[in-house]
Order: C-alpha cells, then structure tokens, then sequence
C-alpha cells in the first residue's frame, strides 16, 4: 500500500503517517524532513526531489509520505493507493501547533529535524498565508492528481472514525 497525506500545517499530517506506517509496517517519509535541515535552513528542489525518489524506489512495496510540498515528486500521487486530506480549519491547527510547540520546546522531532519553534511567521503561515485560496487550489490540484482513493476529513472526529473501520 502505498499512501499520501496532506493537509494543512498543524493538522496532524505526520501523527497521521506514524499511526499508518505503524498500522501497516509501512516506512514513513516526513517531506518536512527533506526539506528542513540544521537550525531551519531548507534544501533545494533537486536535493529534495533526490531525496524522495530514492525513498519511492527502495520502498516499491508500499509507503507512507506526508506532507504537501507541490514541486516535489509529484509522481508519488500517481503511484499512491489513497491520499488522506486533513482539512481541518485554522483554529484547530493552531491550537495543535501550539501544542506541539509546548510538548517539544527545545527538541528536534523526528518528522522534521529542526529546533521546534513558534515565531511570528509560523503563526501567520497557520493562520493566513497557508490558508490563501492559491494555497487551497495547491491542495486540491495535489488530491485530483491521485486516481487512488481520497479521504478527505473536515475534524478530528470523522478521522477518528475512519480509523476504527482499518
């Protein structure tokens, strides 16, 4: 199986892609990761786009990728067997971001391998630039591009639910 998560920064998109890898014994990419590196610094599209399709070719049985990054390997949509949408509103994906804030203050996550912060940007790519309707039709483009299933979840809630029946 072989499955893509996006959604919206906050929404749970990697807490997600660990629950699934682990349900299926699935390796589980963080596009995070490949884009973020030492103390915030980001990687160029060929280093990323590198960095995926290796991922893609050592695991041709099955994986789990999150995250939305729409100039990276865009193929990984076409190989996908579903694509999971979080599609939560604003508040709940910041509350969650501040949440996550104060449970790995002064940490590094596994999923994206930076100092965990909370500035000003991050708050206004939450709440507003992340949220623009170009940004929305970004996300829609990437869920139309699978012929896989698509699950899209407006709450917490019917994810919740949608994971009881696998």
């Amino acid at each position: 199986m072989k499955i893509c998560i996006i959604g919206f920064s906050g929404s749970g998109k990697s807490t997600l892609a660990k629950l699934l890898g682990e349900k299926y014994s699935l390796p589980v990419l963080h596009l995070d990761a490949t884009f973020w590196y030492g103390n915030w610094q980001n990687r160029t599209r060929e280093e990323q786009n590198a960095i995926v399709k290796k991922f893609i070719n050592d695991n041709c049985d099955g994986w789990v990728i999150d995250g939305n990054y729409a100039q990276i390997c865009l193929e990984r949509f076409s190989q996908c067997d579903a694509v999971y949408f979080l599609n939560y509103n604003r508040f709940v994906c910041f509350k969650q971001a501040v949440k996550r804030y104060k449970q790995n203050k002064g940490t590094v996550r596994p999923d994206c391998p930076c100092l965990e912060k909370l500035d000003a940007e991050f708050v206004s790519w939450l709440l507003f630039i992340g949220r623009t309707h170009k940004r929305r039709n970004i996300i829609k483009r990437l869920l139309s591009l699978s012929s896989g299933t698509k699950y899209v979840f407006k709450n917490r809630k019917q994810l919740q639910e949608h994971l009881k029946t696998l």
